[in-house]
């Protein structure tokens, strides 16, 4: 009997971190835009320490601005409160969380989504199970 494998890992093998990752990158080559993976490197401080933060993708439009996704399966605190410095440290930086499900609760005992929090720390943030793609990618060109 032939072994399964989990979507994590077939993405593993390809170079993501997470089926979702691997996704949208198919989604967005299907649909002829241009994205790097993990390519850009965007230095932001802890307070006392250094950190790097690798967003998942990098578009640059037609008119030369950049936009970044990230993709968020789990949203952790840590990644939260990595991602409220990034926006403090850099504020005009357009970066973009695609949550695989952004009504999951930051805990279970919260009543807190993924997406309040990330419109709270001022993200424009989107469901991937209702994201319009097709509208996502006009944007994106």
């Amino acid at each position: 009997m032939k072994k399964k494998f989990t979507k994590k890992q077939i993405a593993i093998k390809y170079g993501f971190k997470s089926g979702l990752e691997m996704q949208l990158d198919e989604s967005l080559k299907q649909n002829g835009i241009d994205s790097e993976y993990e390519a850009h490197v965007i230095s932001y401080v802890i307070p006392e320490s250094k950190h790097k933060y690798h967003p998942d993708f990098r578009i640059v439009k037609s008119d030369g601005t950049e936009i970044f996704l990230e993709t968020k399966g789990r949203w952790l605190l840590a990644d939260r409160k990595k991602m409220k410095l990034i926006k403090e440290q850099y504020p005009n930086l357009d970066i973009r969380i695609i949550f695989q499900n952004a009504d999951s609760r930051i805990s279970k005992n919260s009543k807190t989504t993924y997406g309040q929090i990330a419109t709270k720390l001022g993200y424009v943030w989107y469901d991937f199970r209702k994201l319009n793609l097709q509208e996502l990618l006009k944007e994106l060109q």
